[in-house]
């Protein structure tokens, strides 16, 4: 048995706003969990020039226990693909995301 990332990214929101983005995220989905920690900022700016400081950052990770191959995890990554952006676009205003498809064993 292996852990493998389905999907991992970042969350964030002004660091001014009092956001639980734990209780508004599910910790499963469809069987897999989803991680949550706060991290520094990954990098100094946003692309627009924006400074990142102004936010608090989350890593956000989709994990799945299997015995399958991580490239045999396509499809299941592609079935979570829009229930879980359909949970980002439910987050209050404010809130960015990135998240990208991983694939890979922890």
């Amino acid at each position: 048995m292996q852990a493998v990332r389905l999907f991992q990214g970042y969350l964030w929101h002004p660091r001014g706003e009092a956001l639980d983005l734990k209780a508004l995220l599910p910790q499963e989905l469809e069987g897999v969990r989803l991680l949550l920690d706060e991290v520094p900022p990954p990098t100094p700016f946003f692309q627009d020039g924006t400074p990142t400081h102004t936010q608090r950052f989350y890593q956000l990770t989709l994990l799945v226990l299997t015995e399958e191959p991580p490239e045999a995890l396509t499809p299941v990554a592609q079935r979570l693909a829009p229930l879980l952006q359909e949970r980002l676009e439910g987050l209050p205003e404010g809130v960015g995301w990135l998240l990208l498809e991983d694939l890979r064993p922890l």
